[in-house]
């Protein structure tokens, strides 16, 4: 399976020969391409004067020209992209980051008018404990910032800009309603290109993810929205909004055919991630208040499930480990057991039930679905809290 990786903008370390940025490059290119077909233009169309002298001198036609009208620009209509841009680029910044281990940038989200920016943990990891970052506005303006709080599980992160007043918060909307197919817009600043707008549809909801090992054996997994607007390595932070300019999601990851042709980072091949914004919202509180992150956890561990002879496909994930006094120990939940459902919430695989706990608050109560020796069970638990755990 092709890799899924951050979609954060290229990095560069300190010793390094700094080399083009990929963006500049790009940009070269078709500016390039644009002067080379505006001469072939120009000559083809002076070729085919050269020829046609003759008959033109010898019965001219009547002249006409292009006529020039004083019309305004058609008002962008309701729930078109153009009238969601104009709502929601003045809520999207973008974020330079510099660390011991190197530089990069991002995209974020303005959660209020003094300065609190919603982004990815991964953004901003690169700054480290002695880093700068810098804030970038739609308006041209520039702030330094600092970080108010990480959490490397969901990869979200809240940072303030220093020194600012009167900036316009984006409007949080609902993940949960969202509906594959329906019409989304992603904003951010792709390699480096800040306040560029892309649109799309949402192409699956739940999709599994799992972008990597973070701590003590934890992977950042989540249920995302996938999208084929275009998300490409910068976007990380910047908001997936709907058609009334809402965030439903914070973009995150994309997937990947390879690393490039020229070893580069790759771009955008139509499957881009986001993080579902009511699956956070409640750690994202939790970060703007200063607070340590929780989550909720069963107290597991899981593992894909063997496929038996014959069968491509198993579904379920297979618990490989119950911790003592733990909801799942508390509920009967042994070794071995296969958990197929959470809820109403089928589980394909270990990352499924990875990422649909997330999902849940510590205090949910929830009904699990299993299989034990062929036989299906179900039972109801309370989910746990990981603020003094080590595992999901």
């Amino acid at each position: 399976m092709p890799p899924i990786a951050y979609e954060r903008a290229t990095t560069t370390t300190p010793t390094a020969p700094k080399k083009p940025r990929r963006g500049a490059f790009a940009a070269s290119v078709v500016a390039a391409s644009l002067l080379v077909g505006a001469g072939a233009g120009v000559g083809g169309a002076a070729v085919w004067t050269t020829q046609h002298d003759a008959d033109r001198t010898s019965a001219s036609a009547p002249r006409s020209t292009s006529p020039v009208v004083d019309t305004p620009a058609a008002a962008s209509g309701d729930g078109s992209v153009e009238q969601v841009a104009q709502t929601v680029l003045p809520s999207v910044v973008k974020i330079d980051v510099a660390g011991p281990q190197g530089q990069g940038s991002g995209s974020g989200i303005i959660l209020s008018s003094d300065g609190q920016i919603l982004t990815n943990n991964h953004v901003v990891e690169l700054a480290g404990d002695s880093g700068e970052l810098e804030v970038s506005f739609n308006d041209g303006s520039h702030a330094k910032a600092k970080i108010v709080g990480t959490d490397p599980l969901t990869d979200t992160a809240v940072i303030q800009a220093e020194g600012v007043s009167g900036l316009t918060p984006a409007t949080i909307g609902s993940s949960d309603s969202l509906q594959v197919g329906q019409s989304v817009v992603a904003i951010g600043s792709p390699f480096g290109l800040d306040a560029t707008v892309t649109s799309g549809i949402v192409s699956a909801l739940n999709r599994p993810v799992n972008v990597g090992t973070v701590s003590q054996g934890n992977s950042t997994v989540y249920p995302a929205i996938q999208t084929d607007a275009a998300i490409n390595p910068g976007n990380s932070g910047g908001p997936l909004v709907d058609m009334n300019g809402h965030v439903v999601g914070i973009n995150a990851s994309i997937q990947t055919a390879s690393q490039g042709a020229t070893g580069g980072e790759p771009g955008s091949i139509g499957l881009g991630f986001a993080i579902p914004i009511d699956e956070v919202m409640p750690v994202i509180q939790q970060l703007e208040k200063g607070e340590t992150p929780t989550h909720a956890r069963l107290g597991i561990s899981v593992e894909n499930v063997a496929a038996g002879q014959g069968a491509l496909v198993t579904d379920g994930a297979k618990i490989s480990d119950v911790n003592a006094g733990s909801a799942a120990a508390d509920a009967g939940l042994k070794n071995g057991d296969v958990i197929t459902k959470v809820d109403d919430t089928l589980i394909t695989d270990a990352d499924s039930l990875v990422a649909t706990v997330r999902a849940y608050r510590p205090g949910d109560r929830v009904t699990i679905t299993y299989t034990r020796d062929g036989d299906e069970h179900t039972v109801s638990l309370t989910l746990d809290s990981d603020s003094s755990a080590t595992n999901s």
